[in-house]
């Protein structure tokens, strides 16, 4: 089975293509490939297949063989294998996704090749049951929260996947494997979360840390991102449109006010190829 490894600023995947449907085996691929010491080593195990909606379909695995339902630094990854492949030659393409439904996405194309990737990420859902958290309020912004014996204030928001955003004085030095695991997996968040802890260092820039659910730390997180951006001015913090700056890089996220929609621009890169062999052995 051919495979070709992928990021999207440092958020890095296994890309499979070529499949008609989910293998049965792809959790237990997801974990054994994804392991950085006795697989190829990635933050999960993306699939691109056939839809009958869209353009493409893709299905993400994380590394611990759970199912996400978006990741916006996959579908990133997605539209430039397709199109650097030459499986589309078209410039705006649309990609069926689990939990966001079918997306656009618009391509930069340099050279023969893409450089950005433009993508619609949807409307935000803040309503509390949607997200879904245990609270029924729209938003759920600024709550309390209490775990392993601190209290921090979140705001809640979905983009296809629930995310919890915490504003912390230094992102970049904050104690991320320390609280993402006890924060993803608390009982405010039947379906888990992801975690984003956000220091807003101006109206235009944010600087961001993510744990994800199913895969812990990671360099970035596209949903994150927009979560994080959505939050931030639901909070009075920024503008509608600003840089969320990840340790992976950053990204520009537009939340526009006359269609609701969120906006992601952003990069991503092939890293190599090979072939997994004997792969439903």
């Amino acid at each position: 089975m051919q495979f070709t490894k992928m990021h999207g600023l440092g958020n890095d995947f296994i890309m499979i293509y070529g499949e008609r449907e989910l293998p049965k085996e792809a959790a237990d691929w997801a974990v054994k490939w994804c392991s950085r010491f006795f697989g190829i080593g990635a933050d999960g195990l993306v699939f691109i297949l056939p839809s009958e909606q869209a353009d493409f379909k893709m299905r993400i695995i994380n590394s611990d063989g759970s199912e996400a339902e978006q990741c916006g630094n996959a579908i990133r990854c997605v539209a430039k294998y397709v199109y650097d492949h030459g499986y589309t030659n078209r410039e705006t393409l649309t990609i069926e996704t689990v939990g966001a439904g079918v997306q656009q996405v618009d391509l930069t194309v340099e050279n023969g090749q893409v450089n950005l990737v433009r993508v619609d990420m949807g409307e935000p859902v803040l309503d509390g049951l949607l997200i879904p958290t245990v609270l029924d309020e729209n938003p759920v912004q600024n709550r309390l929260l209490e775990a392993g014996g601190s209290a921090f204030r979140f705001t809640a928001v979905s983009m296809g996947n629930p995310h919890c955003v915490i504003y912390v004085d230094d992102a970049a030095k904050f104690e991320l494997n320390t609280w993402g695991p006890v924060l993803e997996v608390h009982p405010l968040f039947p379906n888990k979360t992801n975690v984003e802890f956000a220091t807003v260092l101006d109206r235009r820039r944010i600087e961001m840390r993510v744990w994800e659910r199913g895969a812990g730390p990671t360099l970035a997180c596209g949903t994150g991102a927009c979560a994080t951006l959505v939050s931030s001015v639901l909070n009075g913090y920024t503008s509608r449109e600003a840089v969320v700056s990840l340790k992976g890089g950053d990204l520009w996220i537009e939340w526009d006010e006359r269609d609701n929609r969120v906006y992601m621009t952003g990069p991503a890169e092939m890293v190599f190829t090979g072939t997994i062999q004997n792969p439903h052995l």
